[in-house]
């Protein structure tokens, strides 16, 4: 585990690597949050670490995510930052972690109440981008005790009218 100080660390020597290629004003640490996936290390420039006074910030960059396990840095850009669940989008693209399926817990109560062709209306209602043979192959898979492929699942999520900046990761895994 990266404690709050071990973060700062981590971030301040990446901040003073980017500074022989960086040509603006020097740049500083002006907060940390704590976060489920890890530390937000909020920077800006010195000076406006130093007075907030808004006229001397930098605008549009985002913070860096120092990942709780690993020490791992990546780039939140401001635009996916203020979404609210950055934190699911940073699990999703750099983790690997699959996001959860929004209907499957209500479809498997129908199936278990009402049947199949319940569970495939409200399915096809909830989810209208599935066809019929979909729909049957998303439910005969809770049926089975199984969780949907992620083709299938995928589907019955909401899709974002702007994609989101992607997450760049600086620095890997400390050793």
């Amino acid at each position: 585990m990266i404690s709050k100080e071990r973060a700062v660390e981590l971030v301040e020597s990446l901040l003073t690597r980017e500074r022989l290629t960086w040509a603006g004003p020097e740049l500083a640490i002006c907060a940390v949050e704590e976060r489920a996936v890890g530390w937000l290390v909020y920077w800006n420039s010195a000076e406006y670490a130093r007075t907030r006074d808004p006229r001397d910030s930098l605008i549009g960059s985002g913070p860096y995510l120092v990942d709780r396990h690993d020490g791992s840095i990546h780039h939140i850009p401001a635009t996916t930052w203020i979404a609210k669940n950055w934190e699911e989008f940073y699990l999703q693209q750099i983790k690997g972690i699959r996001p959860p399926d929004p209907l499957a817990s209500s479809v498997r109560a129908l199936l278990h109440s009402a049947g199949v062709v319940a569970a495939m209306i409200h399915l096809r209602k909830q989810a209208p981008l599935l066809s019929l043979l979909e729909a049957r192959a998303y439910v005969d898979a809770l049926q089975g005790g199984a969780e949907p492929s992620e083709e299938l699942a995928g589907r019955t999520r909401t899709q974002e009218r702007c994609p989101r900046l992607s997450i760049e990761t600086l620095s890997g895994p400390v050793q």
